[in-house]
């Protein structure tokens, strides 16, 4: 989304116009049903809503897949009336239909490995009948515009016309910022209270409640992103307020810092034939390790603990002991930051080992570095 001035604005102007028209035509006014056992209640539509937030993280796919696979079964929800029985069928089909879409091919999870890991108690094709059946009520017709599509259009906007936006999170970079927003939004999409506003007044109302936090003149800026969308002002007001009291109940948000140091390991590399590696235990002591002894869990942040291989018979002796401290990018960051061309190489603090084993047998086994903690 990089374009030289006007033709920048020209560009985003364009998708934003494009973006609305196709709203227009998909977006249906949200009709509450009443609860019974025939009809599915809004309170069991957020529970599927978010068992979908929790494949994304268990499939790791993009945070786009995740936005069509729940405007896909809104708008299905909205064409038929659906048993709650077959939701979970329904949501699973959808959120496949979703991944076809979006993900590359290599990251399409397999039919019959979506059906068992997800727990959704259908079979793969059960499954294929029910997308077979989406389709039908769809036209179709998959390629909406998202909620999330214009969450990237606004903040592209607003960071055009205002550059000083970050200047008071400077740690972050755009697609940082955009990350914690798309946090935010993919949380927002779980509420059916929010269902009554269209996915561009809901996007709006989130850029508008987060510059109204960055910079003096968030008014301004709103006004002119609201005469761009030809939204009305009133029902603004009214998604602001309701995406303000539902935010305050997210708890976490993407951390400027962290702090991710090691754990004493409770066992010592050997050699064995042909240069593998044994564990044998330890007599250091030290508890909350994972159940299969291999490797420490995932240290709690603000710990102070740290790796320690104690001497062995062939090693020297090593005292190991690092803090590294780097910026928490969020799993969203990974696939926002190609939007703002950002450098893809990540910061490396891997930590390397200076233990070197001696020869045994005529084999020459170099120590493996230690692997620095993995970021959620």
């Amino acid at each position: 989304m990089k374009f030289p001035g006007s033709l920048e604005n020209q560009r985003l102007s364009f998708l934003l116009e494009k973006a609305i028209s196709r709203e227009a035509q998909m977006w249906k006014v949200n009709v509450p049903k009443i609860s019974t056992n025939q009809n599915v209640s809004p309170s069991q539509r957020d529970e599927v809503i978010q068992w979908l937030a929790k494949l994304k993280y268990q499939f790791n796919l993009y945070p786009e897949t995740f936005a069509l696979a729940s405007s896909l079964l809104d708008r299905f929800l909205a064409t038929v009336k659906a048993h709650p029985k077959y939701l979970s069928c329904i949501a699973i089909s959808c959120f496949f239909l979703a991944a076809k879409t979006v993900e590359e091919d290599e990251k399409i999870p397999v039919l019959k490995v979506l059906a068992r890991d997800s727990f959704c108690g259908c079979s793969s094709s059960e499954i294929l009948r029910m997308e077979r059946i989406i389709l039908d009520k769809l036209n179709w017709d998959l390629h909406t515009a998202t909620p999330l599509d214009f969450l990237h259009i606004f903040h592209a906007i607003a960071l055009s016309t205002r550059p000083q936006i970050l200047f008071s999170l400077p740690k972050l970079s755009p697609s940082q910022h955009l990350a914690v927003l798309t946090k935010q939004l993919l949380h927002c999409m779980a509420c059916n209270q929010l269902l009554q506003f269209k996915g561009s007044m809901l996007a709006l109302a989130m850029v508008s409640l987060e510059m109204e936090k960055l910079i003096p003149d968030w008014l301004p800026l709103t006004i002119e992103l609201l005469q761009k969308a030809q939204m009305d002002s009133s029902h603004l007001i009214h998604c602001r307020e309701l995406v303000a009291h539902h935010l305050s109940t997210l708890q976490s948000s993407l951390p400027l810092n962290s702090v991710y140091v090691y754990r004493p390991l409770k066992h010592t590399l050997v050699t064995c034939d042909k240069g593998a590696f044994r564990l044998h235990p330890s007599s250091v002591s030290d508890p909350d390790f994972s159940k299969d002894n291999s490797k420490p869990e995932v240290p709690v942040r603000g710990t102070a603990a740290f790796y320690h291989l104690p001497a062995v018979s062939g090693c020297k002796h090593t005292s190991a002991k690092r803090k590294v401290e780097e910026m928490e990018v969020d799993d969203f960051y990974d696939g926002i930051k190609r939007l703002y061309n950002e450098d893809s190489a990540s910061e490396n603090v891997g930590s390397v080992c200076g233990t070197d084993l001696s020869r045994q047998e005529g084999h020459a086994s170099p120590c493996p570095p230690l692997q620095p903690v993995s970021v959620m």
